[in-house]
């Protein structure tokens, strides 16, 4: 982790009272990006899931989050278990798309849009190598800007634990966690390990803005 960074939680002092959509109305908290801000990997989700919602902090609180802690763990990324409520993470960062949940649907495209100022700058100030889109939405949202295929060419099932070439990043897509196998992990983790971590990805870098 940077030296300077003051915090893993929110270290870029997001407004953490944000009402810039109605799903401030249903939410427990908002939950902004978690992590090292000199990270090399960015995980991106839609939206925060009910144990996120409750904690805080993303991917925390319940069976989804210690799935990705588990991943995190296998990849060198995360020193703790995976169940705490504050992993001891370095050399990745975790966000989503929309900061807040609501308990009976996924957000709508407007919502998104709102939030997208947040995701914005967390990716323009931590310029990671890799981003790993997490689930169908995610890896859509980014196809346009970071891609130069059309977003409805891509298939999460398929594209689940391969690397994409990007515009100045790799992507390395991931099925939502909720669908997520132990095989399916397992997947991912070799993918990374056996694809990524043994050739020098970071020639692949580049300074973008969205």
């Amino acid at each position: 982790m940077d030296a300077h960074q003051p915090e893993l939680e929110n270290p870029f002092g997001m407004d953490e009272q944000c009402t810039n959509c109605d799903l401030c109305e249903s939410r427990e908290n908002v939950v902004h990006g978690y992590g090292d801000v000199g990270g090399e990997f960015l995980f991106l989700a839609e939206r925060p899931h009910e144990g996120a919602d409750t904690t805080g902090i993303p991917f925390t609180g319940d069976e989804h989050g210690q799935r990705l802690q588990w991943i995190l763990g296998e990849l060198g990324f995360v020193r703790s278990e995976p169940d705490a409520d504050e992993p001891d993470i370095q050399n990745a960062f975790c966000t989503y798309l929309t900061r807040c949940r609501h308990p009976e649907r996924p957000p709508t495209d407007g919502e998104i849009t709102t939030c997208e100022p947040y995701l914005n700058a967390e990716i323009r100030m931590i310029n990671p190598q890799i981003i790993v889109p997490i689930g169908q939405r995610v890896l859509e949202s980014l196809a346009m800007e970071y891609t130069t295929r059309k977003p409805d060419s891509f298939d999460i099932d398929t594209e689940h634990a391969t690397t994409i070439r990007g515009r100045g990043f790799e992507l390395i897509p991931m099925l939502e966690l909720e669908r997520q196998t132990d095989a399916d992990s397992e997947a991912f983790v070799d993918h990374v390990l056996e694809n990524v971590f043994s050739r020098d990805y970071r020639q692949t870098k580049g300074r973008q803005s969205r």
